[in-house]
């Protein structure tokens, strides 16, 4: 198997320069979209929406490596970033880590990419973490670096990297063409092809002992920033964990070849699909916002608590709606509490319900609702975007 980094033409990628001008174009009119709405609130709820926004990405980019973290500890160390909260005690090694990437991501976006910058994201990445030989800097290890599924005795390599000895002058190469190709070098590229060459080629080059896809996910994030003029915060880990076994299919055939047109048009795509996400987001936060302002002095704490629990859901909405059942269990309350305080939750607008007797299911008012099922009494089918 001959890898891409091994043709005599590595690594000039092969594409139509044309190719992505109608997602391009659509892309930063979306821009548009979501700095104009973000910027029309207040300075803390802006805040508090960008680190929700950031931490779900953070939270997902690492569900794609196999790894859950602490939603809570990820938000609590991105609101001491931004200067929300005092000092606390301190979140765990992973969720103090990659939220410290994240914040430095958004803050800094606007920089150029250099070996500093890549190796101190690897260092908050690796907190925590023992076992590898090389922790801020590129890998040294002398055996290849491989992506291997199967058995011991008979692998099946998805992947080779090149060689530990060549990464240092890889990197180098890989940092110049990233900064010659922004908005203000020397040979800009289209936004959405250099994300997409930017992932794929850092991908390919593999340049750290591990982190290399959340690393690879940040600099792609920070190409679509640059390309935007502001942090994009385009849900592009959300939607790729969603797709996570076409993302890694895609991704090993675009690692054998140098022609990158059917990769840069499915990366096109799902930045697109991302950002769609990220306004209809922006829609159901701001809802949310609105909610809790007619809301005001009128709840319970039981009240507060469930309705606090539905909106973390997100816009994709809480699996099978809110039952009575879900309430109790949710905030202490015995069955007639619980009727009552679903009641009043509905009189006040703040939940509408679906379904009868024991199909019955609350959901918010702005939020995605449930195609109901045929059988009485069984749980609606939640259907998600599109």
């Amino acid at each position: 198997m001959r890898w891409n980094w091994q043709d005599p033409d590595w690594p000039s990628f092969r594409f139509r320069p044309n190719l992505l001008a109608d997602s391009e174009g659509l892309f930063l009119r979306q821009c548009g979209v979501v700095v104009g709405t973000v910027r029309h609130l207040p300075n803390e709820e802006r805040l508090l929406l960008v680190i929700e926004l950031i931490s779900t990405e953070a939270l997902k980019t690492s569900e794609i490596e196999g790894e859950v973290l602490d939603r809570d500890s990820v938000q609590s160390s991105l609101r001491r970033q931004f200067g929300l909260q005092g000092e606390t005690a301190g979140s765990a090694p992973p969720e103090q880590g990659i939220a410290e990437m994240f914040g430095d991501l958004y803050r800094r976006w606007a920089d150029p990419l250099d070996d500093a910058t890549l190796f101190q994201w690897h260092k908050w990445l690796m907190q925590g973490r023992t076992g590898l030989r090389t922790v801020g800097d590129y890998r040294k290890h002398p055996e290849p670096m491989q992506v291997v599924s199967g058995r011991i005795d008979k692998p099946k390599i998805h992947f080779e990297a090149p060689p530990s000895s060549s990464v240092a002058t890889e990197m180098t190469r890989f940092c110049h063409w990233f900064n010659a190709t922004g908005p203000t070098g020397d040979t800009p590229l289209p936004t959405l092809a250099r994300a997409g060459l930017a992932h794929l080629y850092f991908e390919c080059i593999h340049p750290f002992e591990d982190g290399n896809g959340r690393i690879g996910r940040a600099v792609a994030e920070k190409a679509l920033a640059q390309g935007a003029g502001q942090p994009s915060l385009t849900a592009l880990s959300l939607l790729i964990q969603r797709r996570r076994n076409d993302y890694y299919a895609q991704l090993e055939r675009a690692n054998k070849t140098l022609d990158v047109e059917p990769w840069l048009n499915w990366f096109a795509s799902l930045v697109l699909a991302a950002q769609a996400h990220t306004l209809q987001g922006l829609d159901f936060l701001l809802a949310n916002t609105r909610l809790w302002d007619r809301l005001r002095g009128q709840l319970n704490t039981r009240q507060e608590k469930a309705l606090s629990r539905l909106m973390r859901a997100g816009v994709d909405g809480f699996v099978g709606g809110l039952s009575a059942s879900k309430y109790m269990a949710l905030t202490g309350a015995p069955a007639a509490t619980a009727r009552r305080d679903l009641g009043h939750l509905v009189e006040l607008g703040a939940l509408r319900r679906t379904g009868q007797l024991k199909g019955t299911r609350y959901w918010l008012p702005h939020g995605q609702v449930a195609t109901m099922a045929t059988s009485p009494g069984s749980d609606p089918i939640r259907v998600p975007p599109g």
